[in-house]
């Protein structure tokens, strides 16, 4: 039976049945795997970044570009075409945003085992990865879409 608030124990399944602990040495490898896709999927929201300001570099500006237009139409914009859609920034830009949705999936069903342990795990890897790979020096600012999904 799946438990539905925290506990703190060294018995959990994460993610597949196989994937159980049941002494001490078991739970601290599973954590440390817990914490280290956390620190990865931080290095590999900064990769998505990075190549999505590529990406928007190397397509055209929709709408033209003045200095007078403060608001942003999206729904205003034309659809790209076939050849900017299939750019190499573009298409790297999409398999990093697939492969970094699936490790945050699999972050947050690890997290619903409600094991404090994983919790913590979890949140500290996401943590120090921020800090090692997401605050560079650099200023950068992509406005991103709002829905919490995507």
């Amino acid at each position: 039976m799946m438990r539905m608030t925290f506990y703190w124990g060294n018995k959990v399944t994460l993610l597949f049945d196989f994937w159980r602990t049941d002494s001490w040495s078991s739970y601290a490898l599973a954590l440390l795997a817990c914490f280290i896709v956390s620190v990865f999927y931080q290095y590999m929201e900064d990769r998505h970044q990075r190549f999505k300001i590529l990406s928007s570099k190397s397509k055209k500006n929709y709408p033209p570009s003045s200095s007078n237009v403060t608001v942003n139409t999206p729904l205003l914009y034309s659809f790209p075409t076939v050849g900017s859609v299939w750019n190499s920034a573009r298409f790297a830009t999409a398999i990093l945003f697939g492969i970094n949705s699936a490790i945050g999936y699999m972050l947050m069903l690890a997290i619903m085992s409600f094991n404090g342990g994983v919790f913590v795990a979890v949140v500290l890897g996401l943590s120090i990865g921020y800090l090692l790979f997401r605050t560079g020096e650099e200023d950068v600012v992509v406005v991103d879409n709002p829905c919490s999904c995507a």
